[in-house]
């Protein structure tokens, strides 16, 4: 049987005198033979036939005390997390920390989504399972963005098949065979593979596909899903503008373009991605990124005192440096930092004079970059924001007149004066950010059939 071999995130490198690169693995488990994808989804539908005929709250009940056997392995995933893809121990204990911490009040949450509605006249509303659920898992938040679609996909009745990134296959093996010491026998089963395995995965006979992830995969995925119209729900990642105007408060600004182009080493969906700073107010803005950027500390994961892991991999690390070294070529002014960095981190980098032909602007850059550009016209500045296909999140910094300028941001999620998806709000991608979305009643239902029943 074939293995997938994970690496440490930290420990790639070149060979010298080699254009090879080198790293420590951190473990491996099998990974599923295409040819043998139809068993698992033959299993999965046994399975979900059982599985749809316990109660709601039975369903509910199980899963949460399956998640409960989590805290036994918690340290572990953390670690994994950490060593899979970058994050610091304490980042990774957060995400560990919240999905467990989370689990019943979102169960719960979920379980009364299903719960059947009277609508009158008889007539009532209920949640039925869809059957097979193929959940696709990005490894940015290997665990937490799993959690998210796999658990409203099991409370409604269905069974699920996980297929996580192959950058962190450890986290996802840990949490799967944990939460099945409780769970019946192939409601939930993960494959392990590459994107081959994915798109077999896509085009199986199955009901539903979940997926974060990119534009072009999304893409790919709704036209493999076509010929059985199955139901979709996609996150497809963001390139979120920051528009800051000459009333808004510097400091706030300043802390949280620096902290949301930072966080996670910029490996995040909602970073903030470019930043529109009204003319009047540049000079202070930027010196002040420079200031703040220059107090981030960059480190392996279990080092002290570090805010900023590596890239992932060498091939999202040489895609940053080619956004940088494309900017620099086009005239871009970097303020900290350069265009240059060896494997495997980026260290915090600030760039201004950002223009719409540079690649920091129109494409997606998972890195801890800030990237500024100077606005005379309001109108301008909103225009540029809204120049992207991209349409996940956008946050507006200013005084009384923020919130029509947020009116006019073309996004799912907008923040005024702070970060987007605050409360208790679906995460929402607009434009080719998203189709479908999940979170809250809304989102879980689109996890379940609608059928209405008159009696």
């Amino acid at each position: 049987m074939a293995v997938l071999t994970s690496y440490d995130a930290g420990s790639y490198h070149k060979v010298a005198g080699s254009d090879s690169i080198q790293a420590t693995a951190v473990g491996s488990v099998d990974a599923l033979a295409i040819s043998d994808l139809p068993q698992v989804i033959a299993l999965a539908k046994t399975a979900q036939k059982a599985w749809a005929s316990f109660s709601l709250i039975e369903r509910q009940q199980l899963v949460v005390k399956a998640y409960q056997q989590l805290h036994a392995v918690q340290d572990e995933l953390a670690t994994l997390i950490s060593q899979e893809m970058g994050k610091d121990y304490r980042r990774a204990t957060y995400e560990v920390g919240g999905t467990l911490q989370n689990a019943g009040y979102f169960a719960s949450e979920i379980a009364d989504a299903f719960a059947t509605e009277n609508v009158g006249n008889r007539t009532e509303l209920q949640y039925r399972p869809l059957g097979v659920v193929a959940v696709i898992s990005p490894w940015n938040y290997p665990l937490a963005m799993a959690n998210n679609l796999l658990m409203p996909a099991l409370i409604a009745g269905n069974s699920v098949v996980l297929k996580p990134s192959e950058e962190t296959p450890l986290v996802a093996q840990l949490f799967i065979d944990t939460l099945n010491k409780v769970l019946p026998q192939n409601v939930l089963q993960v494959v392990q593979g590459d994107k081959s395995l994915g798109q077999a995965l896509v085009s199986a006979d199955i009901n539903m596909v979940a997926f974060t992830g990119s534009m072009a995969a999304g893409k790919h995925i709704m036209a493999n899903a076509a010929s059985g119209l199955k139901r979709l729900v996609m996150e497809l990642g963001g390139n979120d503008p920051m528009i800051v105007m000459a009333d808004a408060n510097m400091d706030a600004a300043v802390r949280f373009a620096v902290a949301s182009s930072f966080e996670n080493a910029g490996q995040m969906c909602t970073s903030t991605e470019r930043v529109y700073v009204d003319e009047r107010i540049a000079d202070e803005f930027e010196r002040k990124v420079v200031a703040l950027a220059s107090r981030y500390r960059v480190g392996a994961w279990d080092a002290g005192n570090v805010n900023i892991g590596p890239i992932v991999n060498p091939t999202q690390h040489q895609k940053v440096l080619e956004q940088l070294q494309d900017a620099k070529a086009k005239g871009a002014q970097f303020l900290l930092g350069s265009d240059d960095y060896p494997l495997p981190y980026i260290q915090p980098t600030v760039v201004s004079n950002i223009t719409p032909l540079m690649q920091l602007e129109t494409e997606e850059t998972f890195g801890p970059i800030v990237a500024i550009s100077r606005f005379s016209d309001i109108n301008d500045a909103i225009s540029r924001a809204n120049n992207s296909h991209y349409g996940l999140g956008a946050v507006v910094f200013g005084g009384p007149g923020a919130n029509a300028v947020a009116d006019q941001l073309e996004a799912g999620m907008v923040g005024i004066n702070q970060g987007v998806g605050g409360g208790n709000a679906p995460w929402v991608g607009a434009k080719q950010s998203g189709f479908g979305f999940h979170g809250t009643a809304a989102g879980h239902r689109q996890f379940a059939q609608v059928r209405v029943i008159s009696r």
